[in-house]
């Protein structure tokens, strides 16, 4: 009985490496020799037969950016004098039209500034009068050269001061005819310089704010555009004009246009890139967001190849292959494989570099991977 169980996995070895041998044969033949196709094969693994295609292939430089918009159409909120926020109607979304109310401050400094343009303005009256008499008395030689420099001096300083005064009460969108009236007021009013969205609201009710802090952002999406970076290395391949294909993949999948406008022409320290700004081509296909991160290919340069589908490749040991129709008989399909040597590649198209040995032929586009692997071997490229 010992003796029977070694005999028998004696066999079982033998009967193994003979179906290895069988295998690497059938595989060797179907690598040299011709393949037959039926009617029924090639419609079940929906096979298709082209030809050679001229395809543009496209030389790109990737790159990264964000979606931004012009800095005209960018406004950042402040006060160049601190105060109480008292007034905040507004949150980030909403819409808002130059001129339109923001936010309201108060603080009692306002009224001393105002305090002191009054006086100031109620001086300038008597001043004025009385540097018109001292110049006329000069003219005259009747009063001495001093006492007009003087009443000059006087007038001049208190007129810059009351100048500077109403340039500030402006600033702070107070009207200066109306103090002038005795109308004081502790409250000024911040309004949009610009139309667009809030987007960043940066105080609440009853906070104080510095000269220096942002009360609000505001973004007009009227126009938008691309603001990639470009490493130093590609920038000289960058040309205004140029297409671009650009994705949003935190948000999308799919693939936008655009066209570079500005290349920049300074090189950032640090990171060693350049700034590239791009048109957006019909902006109103999505609601694109400032900020968002973009992916980009700049097509630096297209050419037409002679080239086929990826799904007609074929790849074994190294090498790829293409299956040219030699004859069909009777619904039945001849085959014979052409090795290849392939060029520029995409996602969906290769350049066939021995693009003579295919000129006029047809060419097995689709399902021949299935063939080859009924048969024995291979598998796509």
């Amino acid at each position: 009985m010992k003796n029977l169980y070694i005999l028998i996995a004696l066999f079982t070895v033998m009967a193994c490496k003979n179906s290895e041998k069988n295998t690497n044969s059938v595989t060797e033949e179907v690598l040299e020799e011709h393949l037959t196709v039926t009617q029924k094969q090639f419609e079940t693994e929906n096979m298709k037969l082209g030809k050679l295609e001229q395809h543009t292939f496209n030389n790109t430089i990737n790159v990264s950016g964000i979606i931004d918009v012009p800095p005209h159409n960018k406004a950042t909120i402040s006060s160049f004098m601190g105060g109480y926020i008292t007034k905040t109607p507004l949150l980030i979304g909403d819409q808002v039209k130059k001129g339109q109310l923001l936010v309201s401050m108060e603080n009692p400094e306002f009224i001393e500034l105002q305090q002191q343009y009054l006086e100031i303005s109620e001086q300038l009256n008597y001043l004025k009068s009385e540097y018109t008499r001292q110049k006329s008395l000069f003219d005259e030689n009747i009063t001495s050269q001093k006492n007009f420099l003087k009443a000059e001096s006087t007038y001049k300083s208190a007129l810059a001061e009351y100048n500077g005064l109403k340039k500030k009460l402006s600033m702070l969108n107070i009207s200066p005819a109306s103090v002038e009236q005795g109308q004081l007021t502790s409250t000024v009013n911040l309004y949009s310089p610009i139309n667009g969205y809030i987007t960043k609201v940066e105080v609440s009710n009853g906070i104080y704010v510095s000269p220096s802090d942002m009360i609000m952002e505001i973004i007009d999406t009227d126009h938008i555009h691309l603001e990639l970076s470009v490493f130093e290395k590609d920038i000289l391949n960058i040309k205004k004009g140029q297409k671009i294909n650009f994705k949003i993949p935190e948000a999308s999948k799919q693939t936008f246009e655009a066209e570079v406008h500005l290349v920049g022409t300074t090189v950032d320290e640090k990171n060693r890139v350049i700034k590239v700004h791009a048109h957006i081509l019909n902006e109103e296909q999505a609601n694109f967001i400032v900020g968002m991160f973009v992916e980009a290919s700049i097509i630096s340069e297209s050419v037409e190849k002679s080239a086929l589908p990826k799904d007609a490749l074929i790849e074994y040991e190294d090498a790829i292959y293409v299956l040219v129709l030699e004859h069909e008989e009777n619904g039945t399909y001849s085959f014979k494989k052409v090795k290849l040597n392939i060029g520029l590649e995409n996602e969906t198209y290769a350049e066939i570099l021995n693009h003579e040995d295919l000129m006029n032929k047809t060419i097995l586009t689709q399902g021949g991977f299935m063939l080859l692997a009924e048969e024995g071997g291979g598998h796509s490229h």
